[in-house]
């Protein structure tokens, strides 16, 4: 049996800051749309379709190209792939739309909003479902790409440990942490997010963890 993966003590509290800190808990409810975030992690297929068979939204679309993470994992391009996981959950195909050619969170909300116009659909409300480090983040990208609708975020839930355990590698779940903790300061700065409140003990952890090396996916 293959042994569980674990995150390093010395540097849990400081993971752990992080994590809660991305995780919105935001209450869903009811929207028009379903927005599934591409990435390596079919956990947000999986809750896209949970949350379609609960009622929440009449159709889903499903984001995303490749990345050089992704690729391997979903060689026909990271929409596709969500898109037949859900159909195998029981949601029917033609309440899944496809955007296959998004390769960041900008592109993803911009061209899920391009396409839905296209069709003619009418969006006042989404949920942005994502992996559960990529909720501000893509909260704060589709409040500054589309204001004018509301935004709720949603993630399979599961806990820290939970994650880690599933992907296999502590390493790279902690440097993607990492990553997208300096993506919600600098991507404000550059005008791609609206601006999120980035609290000092979130400041110390994400220090602490770059000066610990964990410094792979910073821009």
């Amino acid at each position: 049996m293959t042994a569980r993966a674990v995150l390093p003590e010395a540097i849990r509290a400081d993971v752990e800051t992080l994590w809660d800190y991305h995780d919105l808990r935001h209450a869903v409810r009811p929207a028009d749309v379903g927005i599934g975030l591409g990435s390596h992690d079919l956990g947000v297929a999986t809750c896209a379709a949970d949350l379609y068979h609960r009622g929440m939204f009449p159709l889903i679309v499903f984001t995303g190209a490749n990345a050089p993470t992704t690729v391997a994992v979903f060689p026909r391009g990271e929409a596709v792939h969500y898109q037949e996981h859900a159909i195998a959950r029981g949601v029917p195909a033609e309440a899944v739309l496809i955007e296959p050619t998004a390769t960041n969170t900008g592109q993803n909300i911009s061209r899920t909003r391009e396409l839905l116009s296209e069709r003619g659909i009418e969006v006042r409300s989404a949920i942005l479902i994502s992996k559960p480090y990529q909720q501000r983040r893509a909260y704060a990208t589709s409040r500054k790409l589309w204001p004018e609708i509301e935004i709720t975020c949603a993630s399979l839930p599961i806990s820290l440990d939970d994650y880690v355990a599933g992907i296999g590698d502590p390493d790279r779940v902690v440097n993607m942490l990492v990553g997208d903790t300096q993506r919600i300061v600098e991507y404000a700065k550059a005008g791609y997010a609206i601006e999120q409140p980035f609290p000092a003990d979130v400041r110390s952890a994400y220090e602490r963890l770059v000066e610990a090396g964990y410094t792979s996916r910073l821009i």
